[in-house]
């Protein structure tokens, strides 16, 4: 907003919530794209633990228009929202809540955020296998997404955490017809998959700050051709990424993904067109300082 579009009645207000959210790069990110496109809005962040309450004084306030929900309320803030697409009701989280007249949308962007991420480093899904690392909330989202919206050949799920993993090999296999096979997660079974595997998902916590400079997969797993995704983006490189990138692999940050997820937010909020270069700067300028 410029100074002639300060603050008042018809302000749109957005937040993000969660607990905690000090860290939170989206009010710069949002506020920032406000101010680009001149627009009438504002983004705040507030520490939450009672996520009823907080959907139903969003419901009671007029002018609040949307919220980023982070954690640890993906899963519970479904119960509060009027309205759910199936994709997200499958997936079993929502990261964002669209204020309409009194009536609560909740929606997901993690999982189309990573599809565009994949399809903006040119890589073609049709007929590839995925291998997954993780079985966890990001995971989900991207696993879900994949399924519902590529044709791809297969899906190999490894984590582990057996309860996790069995229960999203089976919400998937319920929930969708993609081909999905899931294993323990150990050395003979990510050795296996890796020989098959065209692009490779990493979606557990493993070489994120402040614990870098560790990776999942040993470098010799590496096939030439082969695409490495990080949804881990603090650092901006990790070592799996840098170990790929050694390899001359593909590689995609998760930065990409974040950077994707709150232009889909935005857009929602709004219904303009993201100014994706302003967003796009501000998360690297924070990221790097």
């Amino acid at each position: 907003m410029s100074e002639e579009h300060s603050i008042g009645t018809k302000t749109q207000i957005c937040a993000v919530i969660g607990n905690p959210v000090g860290h939170s790069l989206s009010p710069a990110i949002h506020n920032a794209a406000f101010r680009a496109l001149n627009l009438d809005f504002v983004y705040v962040a507030h520490p939450v633990e009672d996520v009823k309450n907080a959907l139903a004084g969003m419901r009671a306030l007029g002018n609040f228009r949307g919220m980023s929900i982070t954690i640890p309320h993906k899963i519970d803030a479904m119960k509060y929202v009027d309205e759910i697409s199936p994709v997200d009701r499958s997936i079993g989280s929502i990261n964002t809540v669209i204020h309409e007249k009194g009536r609560l949308r909740g929606l997901g962007t993690d999982g189309p955020g990573a599809l565009k991420a994949i399809e903006d480093a040119g890589v073609d899904l049709d007929g590839k296998n995925i291998l997954m690392l993780g079985a966890g909330g990001a995971a989900r989202a991207i696993a879900f997404t994949l399924a519902r919206g590529t044709r791809m050949n297969e899906l190999v799920i490894l984590d582990i955490n057996e309860p996790l993993l069995k229960g999203l090999t089976t919400d998937l296999t319920a929930g969708t017809e993609a081909r999905i096979k899931s294993e323990p997660l150990n050395e003979s079974s990510l050795s296996g998959a890796m020989a098959s595997a065209h692009l490779i998902i990493h979606c557990t916590p493993i070489g994120m700050h402040p614990k870098t400079g560790v990776s999942l997969v040993p470098p010799s797993l590496f096939r030439p051709g082969q695409v490495v995704f990080d949804v881990v983006y603090t650092p901006l490189e990790t070592q799996l990424l840098s170990d790929a990138r050694q390899q001359g692999l593909t590689v995609i940050s998760g930065v990409d993904m974040f950077i994707n997820q709150a232009v889909l937010q935005f857009e929602q909020f709004t219904g303009h067109d993201a100014p994706v270069a302003v967003m796009r700067r501000v998360v690297m300028e924070r990221l790097s300082s």
